[in-house]
């Protein structure tokens, strides 16, 4: 869920949580919405109930029974980089789309598509990931170990949905 109440931004106090994920540590900032995840450990800072909530949607995510996080989000982006990344969170779980097909269908440039992925302050949540070259290559990811974990993550995502109804498939 996207936040853009006015003020909103001015009144974060942000707070910071480290989760052991199977791609690695993952600091996750936020106050009154998540506004960050980044790989690496970070001094937790008095965790607040988002959070706490967050940990438990992520650790969820990495189980299999989670897929699609129910988080507030603020990122911090241009409009156009908001409205890419609005774009990503509708791509269904263990499901991809390519750059140039998403490309086609907000009128723009794969290349444009590529930078705001690139830019994604809240990856995973917002699942850059699911964007894949063309033919279905993996090609970049700025996350943990970058193509390798954009691999990981659409593996567990196909194993999840295999243990239950539904398939893998490309949009």
């Amino acid at each position: 869920m996207f936040l853009f109440p006015n003020g909103l931004l001015g009144s974060i106090v942000a707070h910071l949580i480290s989760i052991k994920t199977p791609v690695g540590i993952l600091r996750v900032e936020g106050g009154k919405a998540i506004t960050r995840v980044e790989w690496g450990e970070s001094e937790v800072s008095s965790p607040n109930k988002l959070l706490i909530d967050a940990k438990s949607q992520i650790l969820d995510y990495f189980n299999g029974d989670l897929h699609y996080f129910k988080l507030p989000i603020l990122p911090s982006g241009t409009p156009f980089q908001i409205y890419v990344w609005h774009n990503l969170t509708k791509i269904p779980y263990a499901q991809t789309l390519t750059y140039g097909k998403l490309a086609q269908r907000l009128k723009t440039s794969p290349r444009a598509i590529g930078g705001a992925c690139r830019s994604n302050p809240i990856p995973l949540i917002i699942p850059c990931h699911r964007i894949v070259g063309q033919n279905g290559n993996l090609t970049g990811f700025s996350g943990g170990d970058g193509v390798r974990t954009k691999e990981t993550l659409l593996l567990l995502e196909q194993r999840t949905l295999r243990k239950s109804p539904g398939n893998y498939r490309k949009h």
